[in-house]
């Protein structure tokens, strides 16, 4: 079941994101989010939360800020960027965005299998995001160098 997000929740998600991505601040685009407040929706099963999603509505446009199931398969990720999709319809937004970085495969797939388009590759980014975030790795998943964002982009 999606649900918006809820001050009940709301410190599970928090503390999920600072053990997934060392948050609560993230960055996208040499721009710092804090986390801790941004709108969302959570998936819940049997009162346990198998998924969440965070974003930012700004300037007629709708940025995913983060995304995580923690069941894969199951159609969580897909139910919550629906969700936030709809969401964003009804602000009159223009586009759903998002980051992500060279070494996420998995979502990298799972974006464009959604529908997604990729809209840019910024080479080099995390250079940059280190200097307002030092605690990002030099090396993400499965080994590889943690170096470029990709934006990818659902227009409305």
């Amino acid at each position: 079941m999606i649900l918006p997000m809820n001050s009940e929740i709301r410190p599970k998600v928090n503390q999920l994101i600072a053990d997934e991505w060392a948050g609560p601040m993230i960055v996208t685009k040499g721009i710092v989010h804090d986390t801790s407040g941004a709108d969302g929706f959570v998936s819940v099963d049997g009162g346990e939360l198998t998924g969440y999603i965070l974003y930012a509505v700004n300037g007629g446009e709708c940025e995913i800020l983060a995304l995580q199931s923690l069941l894969e398969n199951r159609g969580i990720g897909s139910g919550l960027i629906r969700a936030v999709i709809e969401t964003a319809k009804s602000r009159r937004c223009t586009r759903v965005w998002l980051i992500t970085t060279n070494d996420n495969i998995h979502a990298i797939r799972f974006y464009q299998r959604f529908g997604f388009e990729l809209k840019g590759v910024f080479l080099n980014a995390l250079e940059e995001s280190r200097k307002l975030k030092p605690s990002i790795p030099l090396l993400g998943n499965e080994g590889i160098p943690l170096k470029h964002e990709f934006e990818f982009s659902w227009t409305l």
